[in-house]
């Protein structure tokens, strides 16, 4: 109802609901899938030579050796025999594989813990603004990339019994010199002392790598807090260090297993089988025995122990590692 005089508004019309523009339909959708496909081909030929490389020498070397040790073989006769488990078997009931598997356990326990302390120093030592820093980093990774024959014919030439360096030394000293290579009690000593030297150096520049990682504001925090030196480095800097320190322990117990060259150039497993390690036993059987079926299995059996410490390493790291 409108007062007597005054003028009617007409009724506000209701506000139209916006309409929504009909999707564009998609003109480039064929462009854009033609381009992704492009890229995927682009991807597989930068990657297709590694690839073919990858399977050519060892996708289809491990398969090859994997059929191979189930057969008796000597790489003279023309035909294999199929003999299905009883290499492995014979590699079990072996004593010369035990004994070298005992010979390589020794060389890992006798390497690796000590190579990691020693490349932890140094990477304590040198993470720190010292004069000349980086030529001491270079100087102290220079063995990990020399070539490991180039090593050990220096390392021999030092162990010499007549005319090496440490004899001469001992001799300076008025002592008797020793054969370090030819005594049964001396010789894996003496490897363990050339591949903890060759190793320290990629130890301590993968420990420098954890260290320089670790934020520099929780140290001065626990510096405020009164933290000395040794309790910052046991509760700030060990357990922020524990990743880097488990992928090293993994990496050098798998090339401790792996050790050849050192003890083929030094000892050539002896005296006596006292530096025989497993690399070293599968190449006496594989080449001086011929026994190539049994020399698979061995290198079968050993890609299980290691592949089983590698695991065993992980899941106990798991509980006492974490990652920021």
């Amino acid at each position: 109802m409108t007062a007597p005089g005054a003028v009617a508004r007409p009724e506000s019309a209701p506000a139209a609901r916006p309409t929504l523009a009909p999707r564009p339909t998609p003109m480039f959708r064929p462009a854009g899938r033609r381009r992704r496909l492009a890229d995927a081909v682009t991807g597989y030929l930068f990657v297709g030579p590694a690839l073919l490389g990858m399977s050519v020498f060892v996708l289809l070397p491990m398969l090859y050796a994997f059929g191979l040790s189930f057969v008796r073989w000597d790489l003279i006769r023309p035909n294999p025999r199929f003999v299905g488990l009883d290499n492995y078997v014979a590699v079990v009931q072996s004593a010369d594989f035990w004994h070298a598997l005992r010979v390589t356990g020794i060389y890992t326990l006798g390497t690796v813990p000590p190579a990691m302390v020693v490349g932890l120093g140094l990477a304590l030592l040198l993470d720190r603004a010292i004069p000349l820093r980086g030529a001491f980093r270079a100087i102290g990774f220079l063995p990990s990339i020399t070539s490991i024959v180039a090593v050990a014919v220096v390392w021999a030439w030092v162990f010499h019994p007549s005319f090496g360096l440490l004899n001469a030394g001992l001799r300076g000293l008025g002592l008797e010199p020793h054969r370090w290579l030819s005594s049964p009690q001396e010789a894996l000593p003496v490897l363990m002392v050339v591949a903890i030297w060759r190793h320290v150096g990629y130890d301590m520049v993968l420990f420098l790598a954890g260290l320089q990682a670790i934020p520099r504001e929780l140290l001065e925090a626990a510096t405020v807090d009164g933290a000395g030196r040794w309790a910052r480095f046991r509760h700030v800097t060990l357990p922020l260090l524990a990743p880097t320190t488990l992928f090293v322990l993994v990496i050098s117990v798998i090339e401790s297993f792996q050790v050849f060259s050192i003890v083929d150039t030094l000892t050539n497993g002896g005296p006596a089988g006292a530096t025989t390690v497993l690399v070293y036993h599968l190449y006496e059987v594989a080449f001086v025995r011929f026994e190539m079926g049994r020399a698979a299995a061995i290198a079968y059996v050993l890609f299980a122990l290691v592949m089983a410490l590698t695991v065993l390493q992980l899941r106990i790291g798991k509980r006492r590692v974490h990652y920021a």
